[in-house]
């Protein structure tokens, strides 16, 4: 794989700049959120929109720090990303020359990774580090490789690098995981759009970002449908259009300001939040005692329960779409601190996601954990304000729901790691009450 550039890197993490919540919590949560675009879906069409040279359009783009990664990445490769209004991103993928994808984008942002698939298919060869990501457990891009080389490229791995290319087109084939992969569906299904042939993807991943991703690359005159629950297939195009398209609200910013209410015994209206993607999780809030009413296009929670006979303990479990997602598991694993009786949690996703609860026991909880899948929870919990650390993305968001429950002030370190998911998330929760203020931590560190 020739290439201009010499392949000469070494990795230096950037400097990221720490920042600290300082909650006051105990007071109810009232009023109106809207929710915005989905993280999940966003960075994932923005990678679609290189299957094609034309101009495509995004709207409804959260303003976080994991797009703005995506965006630069796209421009070191030499790809037009214009940013012309608030949530709103054009991109236009010409002829691509530096396709290398190093390790600075992939520590910052596992996600990158989703460029293997539509700059094989494209262009015919990449060179893409291994992926970095949240702390949370082994996420390995095996499948990813395998679903390249089963639709036709040659894939070597040294140094911590993927050296891939397909010389003519991808062909088409039946691509099979050995199970639920929703960012291996995702790139399978993005490179068979421009392979020769049919190409069938199963099991597929049925969460609703997966089906916003199909309704772009439909947008863009891809041939690609899902035929039964668990299964996508592809029939491969020669070239795509551009298209513009409206990114899905964020399920997982609902479930987190849902959790908000609930535990603060508040009332709070989520507006751009459809209830059909959060049947699981509606359920297991109706279950522990949340009032929840779903409209068009809003939900409404009313935690006057907790203060008013109680929530009850519930066992929860996370599982690929339709069950629980695991990203939503930390934030009702807060609410559950709050319910009468004893709660189990089984993560059987990722097996460190639980390690954040070390924190929040710092602050009153009664969890134990079993192993790095299984937690108890004995409740309810008085939680009291105290000096935590964030380790993860979702991990910190839940430790701002516990912050919000307890009484008194809670210092929480790491807060840069939440804007990299949630679009103003301190502003969003002033709006509705809450006192929460963000500042630098007086330093700036190397966060590898």
């Amino acid at each position: 794989m020739a290439d201009a550039r010499p392949f000469h890197w070494e990795y230096r993490p950037e400097p990221v700049a720490r920042e600290v919540f300082r909650i006051d919590g105990g007071q109810p949560l009232t009023g109106m959120v809207t929710i915005s675009g989905a993280k999940n879906s966003a960075l994932k069409l923005f990678a679609a929109a290189t299957l094609t040279g034309e101009r495509c359009r995004l709207t409804n783009v959260p303003e976080i720090e994991d797009v703005r990664v995506m965006a630069e990445t796209l421009r070191d490769l030499g790809v037009v990303v214009e940013h012309p209004a608030d949530n709103v991103y054009e991109i236009a993928s010409g002829d691509v020359e530096w396709l290398f994808v190093p390790l600075e984008a992939a520590a910052r942002m596992r996600a990158s990774f989703i460029l293997l698939g539509p700059l094989l298919a494209r262009f015919g060869r990449v060179i893409i580090s291994n992926p970095g990501g949240d702390r949370i457990g082994r996420r390995p891009v095996d499948l990813h490789v395998e679903a390249m080389r089963t639709l036709g490229a040659s894939i070597d791995y040294r140094n911590g690098y993927y050296f891939a290319t397909a010389p003519g087109r991808l062909r088409g084939a039946e691509v099979t995981f050995p199970f639920v992969s929703v960012m291996g569906t995702e790139n399978a299904l993005l490179a068979a759009t421009l392979a020769d042939g049919h190409t069938v993807i199963r099991p597929a991943a049925q969460e609703p970002e997966v089906d916003d991703l199909i309704s772009f690359l439909q947008a863009m005159g891809a041939a690609v449908e899902r035929t039964a629950p668990d299964t996508i297939e592809v029939d491969g195009r020669k070239r795509l259009r551009g298209a513009e398209h409206r990114v899905m609200p964020d399920r997982i910013e609902a479930g987190t300001f849902a959790i908000a209410a609930a535990v603060t015994g508040g009332r709070v209206i989520l507006q751009d939040a459809p209830c059909d993607d959060l049947a699981a999780f509606i359920e297991i809030l109706r279950g522990v005692g949340v009032g929840v009413t779903c409209g068009p296009d809003s939900i409404e929670i009313d935690g006057a329960a907790l203060h008013a006979g109680g929530y009850t303990a519930r066992d929860i479990e996370t599982a690929p779409y339709p069950g629980l997602a695991t990203d939503l598991q930390p934030p009702t694993a807060v609410l559950l601190t709050q319910a009468a009786g004893t709660s189990h949690v089984h993560e059987a996703i990722f097996e460190d996601r639980l390690e954040w609860t070390t924190e929040i026991r710092r602050m009153g909880a009664k969890l134990k954990l079993t192993d790095g899948h299984h937690a108890t929870i004995t409740g309810p919990s008085s939680l009291v304000g105290a000096e935590v650390e964030i380790g993860d993305l979702r991990a910190g968001a839940s430790l701002m729901l516990a912050a919000l429950a307890a009484k008194g002030t809670s210092t929480i370190h790491g807060a840069h790691h939440v804007h990299r998911g949630y679009e103003n998330i301190e502003g969003k929760f002033l709006d509705i009450g809450a006192s929460i203020t963000r500042d630098a931590e007086g330093t700036t560190v190397n966060d590898s």
